[in-house]
């Protein structure tokens, strides 16, 4: 089988970046979703507190969002203080110095990272490419951290159609066969602490700490 990397990707990846870099300007218009709302980055915001944690515990200064869409919940995010206070946006919400957002499909976050970053999180993004790169892909996520990884991983099929009809999550496995993925890359990187929240059929989470 052959191996697929950053540099010599599938062609199935680089057709399923195209595919998406359409839906970003034209939107699902299979399913009458307009172009600002797909791929907008709102997946993150269930993950928002729990994000949050782990920047305090691991007192990151710097985050990455590998695969952030269009990255709308970086500004409208809110949280408030126990003193009435409210916190806008996830810069001051996380309190991090800095956040990258990259996604390869949206031309403004296209530009590829370099250097390391304190947390690189990743949510709702691995289900959406194809099956052979997810190995390069996960050890690029784990390359670019530091301290910690988080990334959340749905196991059951999108809402959103691809233009060529076909489900956004085109690959579509069990728990387990992420869980195997992402521990064979963290067992390279000891020094990285990665937490997984993979959500099966019905909505059920599996929070997992390696």
């Amino acid at each position: 089988m052959t191996e697929f990397s950053r540099t010599h990707p599938s062609p199935r990846y680089t057709a399923m970046v195209e595919l998406c870099r359409r839906l970003h300007a034209e939107g699902d218009q299979l399913n009458r979703i307009a172009a600002a709302e797909t791929f907008d980055g709102r997946s993150l915001i269930p993950y928002i507190q729990p994000i949050g944690g782990l920047a305090k515990q691991f007192r990151a200064s710097s985050i990455l969002d590998y695969g952030a869409g269009k990255g709308m919940a970086y500004g409208e995010a809110r949280a408030k203080l126990p003193d009435g206070r409210e916190l806008v946006g996830l810069h001051a919400i996380w309190d991090v110095a800095s956040i990258t957002l990259y996604d390869p499909a949206y031309p403004p976050h296209s530009a590829l990272p370099t250097g390391q970053f304190d947390g690189v999180i990743s949510t709702d993004v691995l289900e959406h490419c194809p099956e052979e790169d997810v190995p390069w892909m996960i050890a690029e996520i784990f390359g670019y951290a530091r301290r910690f990884v988080f990334v959340s991983i749905a196991c059951y099929p999108a809402k959103k159609k691809l233009p060529t009809g076909d489900n956004a999550h085109i690959t579509l496995k069990p728990a387990g066969w992420w869980l195997d993925r992402l521990e064979t890359v963290a067992a390279l990187r000891p020094d990285v602490r990665f937490y997984a929240a993979i959500v099966v059929e019905g909505g059920r989470t599996l929070r997992i700490q390696g």
